[in-house]
């Protein structure tokens, strides 16, 4: 299995350098997906590598993202409630601005970006909604925003407290003890 790997990679390498030899050829094309469309191969112990978890930024000319704020605070809120907050924020470099990702920390905050481009110049905003059913006490709920930055990543967080609610004082098993 391992021969056949090196194989295969050797004869995708040969085909690729032969069609760059030749601009412009159906060799060049084939090569190329074949490379695309190559899965990647396994190590020794048979383990094949995981993507990276996060996007790539957008390639090409980089911008700069400026936020009105980064962070937050929403204070105290009980066991259950859904907190929101939109981050605004202005493409304050010379190319369009380009969000490729925003991932929030866990599954409790999910963020909503814009899809499109914002021009040099212009405002847009990301809204991060934050859901405390089943997490307590201190919060710092960090949102990943990838785009065409440098550095390609920036963050905005929403921080504050959540209090048990009553609810969770009947879930827990009443425990009696006997004398």
């Amino acid at each position: 299995m391992k021969k056949l790997s090196i194989l295969l990679s050797l004869a995708v390498a040969v085909s690729f350098f032969y069609a760059c030899a030749e601009e412009g050829s159906a060799a060049k094309s084939a090569a190329e997906n074949a490379i695309t469309s190559t899965a990647p191969a396994a190590d020794a112990n048979n383990v094949t590598p995981t993507p990276p978890a996060t996007p790539p930024a957008p390639t090409g000319p980089t911008t700069t993202m400026t936020f009105d704020q980064t962070e937050f605070n929403f204070g105290k809120v009980d066991e259950g409630e859904v907190v929101a907050h939109t981050f605004k924020f202005s493409n304050t470099g010379k190319e369009p601005l380009i969000i490729s990702n925003a991932k929030g920390s866990c599954g409790c905050t999910v963020p909503q970006w814009p899809r499109e481009p914002i021009p040099v110049g212009e405002s847009a905003s990301i809204t991060v909604e934050f859901n405390s059913k089943g997490k307590k006490g201190p919060r710092n709920q960090k949102v990943t925003i990838t785009a065409n930055t440098n550095p390609p990543q920036s963050f905005v967080a929403l921080v504050g407290e959540v209090i048990p609610g009553a609810t969770d004082a009947a879930a827990q098993p009443q425990i009696q003890v006997n004398q």
